[in-house]
């Protein structure tokens, strides 16, 4: 597989939604002999584990821009990159800790750089985490913004639900979809006037509606 520029991947949730599992899995799942795939870990985790703590108000720019230049630079030799997080998900912990929104702006620009972006669900049990995880009840709040984030940014995005294998199959569902080759130019021009003719963009075929929890494309019986 061979691409001017890599096709990345972003992965974004609250805490505990199995985000690292799915990165791991899905690099395993694309990875061949002609598909170069990166997984990009968060940086977040990686500060906190040298740190021995959570990082300050101070400190959150500079962890947001780290993970923008590690997904970066990864894109610059590889066909795909899988993203465990961007610095969107800093933006929405600065947001959620500190009531701070300066980071938005700069990482919602650095995300719509990303190709596919899939949002893990809350349907999987919350799990102790060290540092990093400040238990269940923060969940849905960060879910809340991280929906919010993307919508004022106009990134599209498919919800991954499901555990295990169904996970990673709904997943890689969106995956294949989302590399599928664009429509040959003129063919059915009508249909989205306007929108970003480079970028894949799911509607849910039962209801239309693209924020539909149903984009998760579980396979159907």
């Amino acid at each position: 597989m061979t691409r001017p520029t890599a096709f990345v991947i972003a992965l974004l949730g609250a805490e505990s939604t199995g985000k690292t599992t799915l990165a791991g899995a899905l690099q395993a799942a694309l990875g061949t002999a002609s598909c170069r795939v990166a997984a990009v870990g968060e940086y977040l985790r990686e500060f906190c584990d040298a740190q021995g703590r959570t990082p300050r108000i101070d400190e959150q720019a500079q962890i947001a821009a780290e993970q923008t230049r590690r997904i970066e630079a990864a894109r610059a030799d590889h066909d795909i990159v899988i993203a465990d997080t961007t610095a969107l998900m800093i933006a929405v912990y600065s947001d959620q800790v500190f009531g701070d929104t300066r980071l938005y702006a700069s990482a919602q620009a650095a995300h719509a750089r990303c190709d596919l972006t899939l949002l893990t669900a809350l349907d999987i049990a919350w799990q102790a985490d060290g540092l990093q995880r400040d238990g269940p009840q923060v969940r849905e709040p960060v879910d809340a913004l991280v929906r919010a984030a993307l919508g004022r940014a106009g990134s599209s995005y498919s919800v991954v639900a499901g555990s295990g294998a169904v996970r990673l199959q709904a997943a890689l569902a969106c995956v294949h979809r989302a590399l599928q080759p664009l429509p040959a130019a003129g063919a059915d021009a009508g249909a989205d006037a306007g929108a970003d003719a480079s970028r894949w963009h799911w509607h849910c075929e039962r209801c239309g509606d693209a924020n539909c929890e149903r984009r998760t494309m579980l396979p159907r019986a």
